[in-house]
Order: C-alpha cells, then structure tokens, then sequence
C-alpha cells in the first residue's frame, strides 16, 4: 500500500466517523425534551435478595416426537427440541415470593417433519424436601418454519407464588416432562 493510497483510506474512514455522528440525532418532530416516565426504583436489599435458582434435571432437556409407529427410529423422526438455558427473577410481598422461571431453547425438524405448530410438555415444579410447593405442566406451543434450520423458543411461568423461603431450602426444577412411560401390552 503506499502513502497516497493511506492517506484516501484514512480520509473516507473519517468521513464515514462524522457521517456517522450526524446520524445519532434527535429526529424531527420528536420532542427530545419531553419529560421521561419515573423509572421504578430497585432496592440494594433486592438486589441482593435470596432468589432460588433453577435446576435443569438430567433426562429433561431433550424432548423428540416421532411419526406414528416410528417411536426411537430416527429415520421417523419428527422433531427434536432442547431447552439450552434457565433462569429466574423473584419479587415479594406480603411473606409471600413470586418466582418467573423461563427456559430458552431450540427445535430441529428431523427426517419425518414438516414446517407446523409443535406442543412441548414443560413442567415447573418448585420442592422443599419431599414437600412439593408448587407444580405445574404447560403445554407450551411453539411453530416451526423452515426445514432446514433451528427454531429457537422461549417459555416462561411468571406464576410460580409459594411462600418466601429460607435461602437454601428450595429447589426449582423446569423441563420437560412426557409423564409417566406407557405401559406395555
């Protein structure tokens, strides 16, 4: 490169910077002086507040549905769904803690399926000990384009209320749950 072609290149990146900073501008029209809506205020004590995490149990982060009659044969299969992440935020009032349990995914389409909507059995459970505070199965859909790429989703619960624990003492469980494996005949 010699100096001639530098000193172009240094001038147009330049040019490029200040065309750039017209660009963050107020738009016209806009009142940039209006005033702002109050922001809610959050708390040190929040944030640093007991909040359970949530546990992705083994056996419970893959999901599959084959075509009929194809159950286990890959070449039936349908779709394959995985939940790739988990996560919480917590509130309280009143003695009582409001959980909202999300889970983040993908589905791929398999051999025997086709772009459609697709019903995934997620299920949020929160225990203490052997006691069960709260449980629930959402059938959470979810629609599929493409063929050839991954779908991503997002599930959330913002209803998970159970009573305010003491750090440590509970679990909170989401996944997939098919429910009990049918019985042979």
């Amino acid at each position: 490169m010699n100096q001639k072609q530098f000193i172009v290149g240094f001038a147009f990146a330049g040019f490029i910077l200040v065309a750039a900073g017209c660009q963050s501008g107020v738009a016209p029209g806009s009142n940039a002086d209006a005033p702002k809506p109050p922001q809610e205020k959050i708390l040190e004590s929040e944030l640093r507040a007991y909040c359970p995490g949530v546990i992705l149990r083994d056996g419970t982060a893959y999901y599959r549905t084959y075509a009929k009659g194809g159950q286990d044969d890959p070449t039936k299969l349908a779709y394959q769904a995985a939940i790739t992440d988990v996560t919480r935020s917590c509130t309280r009032s009143n003695g009582m803690m409001t959980i909202n349990v999300a889970a983040a995914g993908k589905i791929v389409t398999g051999p025997a399926g086709a772009p459609g909507t697709i019903t995934m059995p997620i299920r949020v459970a929160v225990v203490r000990g052997d006691e069960v505070l709260y449980s629930k199965l959402h059938q959470h859909q979810v629609t599929v384009g493409d063929k050839s790429g991954a779908t991503q989703f997002v599930f959330n619960d913002p209803n998970v209320v159970i009573p305010e624990p003491q750090p440590g003492s509970v679990q909170v469980f989401a996944g997939y749950d098919e429910g009990p494996p049918a019985k042979k005949k």
